[in-house]
């Protein structure tokens, strides 16, 4: 998985991957539609790989509650974030147990599965491979 070029953009929906950097800002296009847009050095952006989420221990990398959902889900999409608050809760407890429900709202739980399932149908959600698998190729090609 490489949430590394994907960004939120304030006031903007959706998703976005970084295609150019220039110098007044950079162009970025929209996973949902596909169109272009030109982003100033003043808007308010986020790359996702920075994103944490708040848990009783500290703080969880967004990729790894990605990856989490992922594991679930093999690899396919998660629950819709239009699911009612109680069944959003449990299903974000079971991916992310220790995550703080005090700190942790239903707006943000909504915002990851929506991202999500923006990312894993435009196919960042991928099976990466694991020492496991590296030895068996490496095995099986002796």
């Amino acid at each position: 998985m490489n949430i590394e070029r994907i960004l939120s953009i304030t006031g903007k929906p959706g998703l976005y991957e970084l295609k150019l950097q220039t110098r007044t800002g950079f162009v970025a296009e929209s996973l949902i539609d596909g169109k272009k847009i030109t982003v100033g050095l003043r808007a308010n952006v986020s790359l996702l790989s920075e994103i944490s989420i708040y848990t009783h221990e500290g703080e969880v990398k967004l990729a790894e509650v990605f990856a989490n959902i992922a594991k679930k889900e093999n690899n396919g999409p998660a629950i819709s974030h239009k699911e009612a608050n109680d069944v959003l809760m449990n299903y974000f407890a079971e991916v992310l147990p220790n995550y703080d429900e005090e700190r942790v709202y239903v707006s943000d739980i909504k915002k990851v599965l929506n991202w999500y399932n923006l990312i894993q149908a435009k196919g960042f959600i991928t099976e990466e491979p694991t020492a496991e698998t590296v030895t068996e190729v490496t095995t099986e090609q002796e």
